[in-house]
């Protein structure tokens, strides 16, 4: 809020915020850090496999690569912490972790399988996923987003929120007992 302004004015000028054109070279690097960020979270999922199933770290990576998918992997873990040997306060814990990363994964997904587009008349480009989704009589697909300062904060969040949990994975690790 934009004190002292009326609140007519305080939404043209939060809109402009949001519309502005983006800094395009920019918004690609923080898609490289979102990448990185993602890849170097679900390398740990390997600890998790490992602690949760009782293998050593070299077993459990191999099982990680083996699975060829982030779901895959996730699924596994789910799997695992849902046995009945795991502890209620560990399931829940390692659940709440496998949680956050999948809510991570349409943002990571949307900029991983997309193509851009410009627009000629000078404004912000667009994401157009590369997805095609089989409906009961329909096929959609195409589904775009502009890439504006709300996509870059969206981006930027995502980054912070995939470190926070890169930092509970390894707090669980530690807290678990898993194999660092």
């Amino acid at each position: 809020m934009v004190l002292g302004m009326p609140w007519r004015n305080q939404r043209e000028v939060i809109g402009s915020m949001l519309t502005d054109p983006i800094d395009f070279e920019a918004f690609l690097l923080s898609i490289g850090k979102l990448n990185y960020a993602w890849t170097n979270t679900e390398s740990l999922l390997i600890h998790l496999i490992a602690g949760l199933s009782g293998m050593d770290k070299e077993i459990a990576t191999v099982v990680f690569l083996t699975l060829n998918t982030t779901r895959a992997r996730i699924d596994m873990v789910e799997r695992l912490a849902k046995l009945d040997r795991t502890d209620s306060a560990e399931r829940k814990h390692i659940l709440a972790i496998t949680k956050r990363i999948k809510n991570q994964s349409a943002l990571r997904n949307r900029y991983n399988h997309c193509i851009y587009a410009f627009d000629s008349d000078g404004g912000n480009p667009r994401s157009i996923l590369m997805r095609i989704a089989d409906r009961k009589d329909t096929l959609k697909m195409g589904q775009t987003h502009d890439l504006d300062k709300a996509a870059a904060a969206d981006v930027e969040t995502a980054i912070g929120e995939l470190g926070q949990i890169n930092r509970d994975i390894w707090m669980a690790v530690r807290d678990f007992n898993y194999p660092g």
